[in-house]
């Protein structure tokens, strides 16, 4: 498995809550568990402190991702830095589990489980995968989600890293959005066209008019 795989792990934590919306999964620890996907032997250590601790690294986490998005690379790498610290991995070699054809194993390394608690473990194979990531693609590649009021976190793998959306339908929705933006804007022009035409036109009668009394009179 490789190590940037552990990424996912960073994104699937941001974005349990969406500060925009007012939306927060985290509020007990089932749903801390559910955030180690299958890796139910390290869910079953949580507890209800866990909550409030994933809460905090969950920010820490937003702060990187704000910061690469906001184009300041050097705050995004100190602010990671600063969790890789404080939740040191513990990698392995392993291979158990994958073998080629031949029936060998198929060694890799693997981010082993953090043995004092579910946080400090979650937090440190997060942390490491978005290194992994940041290192291997580059800074640009962590992004927020440009469909407000969405701002999920996303990884852009995208050949021409052009992605801004964390998902096809905030993709669509922003498209959308877009569009009928523009329909709008184009009607407000037609109706301000067609205004000043019927205002220069009945100034043009008015003179039309003030030009034939004037004949007239005299």
């Amino acid at each position: 498995m490789e190590l940037a795989y552990y990424s996912n792990y960073a994104v699937r934590l941001v974005n349990s809550e969406e500060p925009l919306r007012g939306k927060d999964e985290l509020t007990n620890v089932e749903a801390v568990r559910a955030l180690f996907g299958a890796n139910q032997s390290a869910a079953r250590r949580a507890t209800d402190t866990d909550v409030t601790r994933f809460r905090s690294v969950r920010a820490r986490l937003r702060a990187v991702f704000d910061a690469a998005d906001g184009g300041d690379e050097t705050l995004a790498v100190d602010l990671l830095n600063s969790l890789l610290l404080e939740f040191p991995v513990s990698p392995q070699i392993s291979g158990h589990d994958h073998r080629d054809d031949d029936g060998r194993p198929l060694w890799h390394m693997h981010l082993a489980d953090h043995p004092s608690n579910a946080t400090a473990g979650y937090a440190a194979i997060a942390s490491m995968g978005l290194a992994f990531h940041l290192t291997e693609h580059g800074v640009d590649r962590l992004g927020l989600c440009q469909a407000a009021p969405c701002r999920n976190a996303y990884l852009d793998t995208s050949t021409n890293r052009s992605r801004r959306y964390c998902s096809d339908r905030c993709a669509t929705r922003a498209n959308v959005a877009a569009y009928r933006a523009r329909k709008r804007e184009e009607a407000a022009e037609r109706t301000e066209r067609e205004d000043a035409a019927e205002r220069t036109e009945r100034e043009a009668r008015t003179g039309r008019s003030a030009d034939n009394s004037q004949n007239t009179s005299n």
